[in-house]
């Protein structure tokens, strides 16, 4: 038996003596020298006692070495587990009490607060920190460079990434070696991947973006990455004119924006450039374009199931749009209620089927069931429209719709006329709790640096535009919109900083 992941994405670095990582400091790592960590890491993974389908939890900085934490994973047959290095000890303790690794890998710096964590569930501390060394490092370096790898099928499970938690306690996604592999596949023949490609990469790894979008699609191709430890203004505008690709969120395009720096020179040396994890601004496309000649491609993917729709490589990329279905991935939108599929125009519950689709939550049969159809749909909580050229539109997540009143008002047709008026840069719509109508709509506007927002004008606007029923019954003036570290507003937050607006 085989090894689908490594056979296909690390395999082939046994005889890459070419570099496959370039860092920031200038140094590069080698594509069989990258193997080698892997294989070592491997064996280390062993020495803890990790097994075939055994989790391996890490929050570590985003280095080579903790890259080579994945591969030696998919190595040994081992789950993958990797952990937002945000979130808090007590956040850890949830998700390593769920799903119970053989090992534990975090930062030096984090090592007390989560002793006692790995001691409450079992599992093996090791550390590594933004240098690539540690205890883990230290275990691993006296390994051999070899390594006899796991036989894997391709329905095996590869990962657990684990879901935002908005709505509940956060679900832990499986993701096999087939589900990982196919979409980096597809995405690769899409977006034209070869092994000319150079990739920008600022993202995490430890996101579905960063790791199984970016860095899988690299390894798939034989591409090179400038592999750095995050998103920094001039280490972009030094090095991306050796790139050719750059994978980002909305915030890369907009601070590369806000710099006279980025030119159209600067980025004349890039073929492609992708935005996803969060809705891009269409003021934001328009910007872009005409400084650089480049036309972002967005595309719409989630944990659950990594990437659904992209718009074109060749052909018309529509602001506001996510692109049509990729192939071999079928998406449906259909009546929340009865999911039946409804026409172009209307709009309804996405739905996802193909073999990019996870297996199921981690020890949660009630929420796969609940999630996961029997036809293999998956029901996405996302709202969304096709229209007639079959480019699909998300509109807002389900429990983001709004309902006052009893009519049913989707906050993203509001933020596009409020982002289209004078002096704003952003804005976020959310219903909050109201005596009358049960929930009233409230929209939070960021202004433009140095600008204050007319917001008499903005009133006007929306009530020219908008029934009634759909108007803000607040228009407030923020700072900023609270954002995770993927970009996406929080509207959770928004909600709960609001909720006694309307009461009596």
């Amino acid at each position: 038996m085989t090894n689908p992941l490594y056979d296909r994405l690390f395999a082939p670095l046994a005889a890459r003596e070419r570099a496959l990582l370039h860092l920031a400091d200038g140094g590069t790592v080698t594509g069989r020298a990258f193997l080698a960590m892997v294989h070592r890491a491997a064996h280390a993974l062993v020495a803890c006692g990790v097994g075939p389908g055994d989790r391996v939890a890490v929050q570590v900085a985003k280095t080579p070495g903790a890259l080579a934490v994945y591969g030696a994973a998919v190595a040994v047959g081992a789950i993958f587990l990797p952990l937002n290095t945000a979130y808090t000890a007590a956040e850890v303790d949830y998700f390593v009490g769920n799903a119970t690794p053989k090992l534990l890998l975090a930062d030096p710096k984090g090592e007390a607060a989560l002793a006692p964590v790995a001691a409450r569930h079992g599992a093996r501390l090791l550390t590594l920190d933004a240098q690539g060394a540690g205890s883990f490092a230290d275990l691993a370096a006296g390994q051999p460079d070899s390594f006899a790898v796991a036989p894997r099928s391709p329905d095996d499970l590869a990962a657990f990434l684990y879901t935002s938690g908005t709505t509940g306690r956060s679900k832990g996604a499986m993701l096999t070696h087939g589900n990982l592999l196919s979409n980096a596949e597809t995405l690769a023949q899409v977006w034209r991947f070869t092994e000319a490609d150079v990739q920008l990469h600022a993202l995490p790894i430890f996101h579905t973006h960063g790791l199984f979008v970016g860095t899988n699609i690299a390894l798939l191709t034989g591409g090179e990455m400038i592999f750095l430890p995050g998103f920094d203004l001039d280490t972009m505008l030094r090095l991306m004119p050796r790139a050719t690709t750059m994978m980002g969120v909305p915030t890369f395009y907009t601070r590369l924006l806000d710099d006279p720096r980025f030119t159209r020179d600067l980025a004349a040396h890039m073929r492609l450039f992708i935005s996803g994890s969060a809705p891009l601004l269409a003021e934001t496309h328009v910007a872009f374009e005409a400084r650089t000649g480049h036309r972002i491609l967005e595309r719409y993917g989630m944990t659950e199931t990594n990437m659904n729709t992209s718009n074109p490589y060749d052909g018309d990329r529509r602001a506001g749009t996510v692109g049509p279905a990729l192939p071999g991935v079928e998406v449906v939108v259909t009546d929340p209620a009865t999911g039946t599929p409804l026409p172009p125009g209307e709009i309804g519950m996405v739905e996802v089927r193909g073999p990019n689709v996870f297996k199921g939550y981690w020890q949660m049969p009630e929420k796969t069931a609940e999630e996961l159809r029997a036809n293999g749909f998956f029901i996405t909580g996302d709202l969304g429209r096709f229209d007639a050229d079959g480019y699909l539109t998300i509109v807002g997540r389900q429990k983001d719709l709004i309902i006052t009143g009893g009519f049913n008002v989707y906050p993203k047709e509001i933020e596009l006329i409020l982002d289209d008026q004078p002096g704003v840069l952003e804005s976020a719509v959310v219903g909050v709790p109201h005596p009358d109508f049960g929930e009233a709509v409230v929209a939070v506007i960021v202004p433009k640096p140095g600008q204050t927002p007319d917001l008499a004008a903005i009133e006007a606007a929306l009530g020219a535009h908008l029934a009634r029923f759909k108007q803000p019954k607040a228009l407030v003036l923020a700072e900023a919109l609270p954002r995770n570290t993927m970009g996406k507003v929080q509207k959770t937050e928004l909600r709960a900083a609001h909720a006694a607006r309307f009461a009596r």
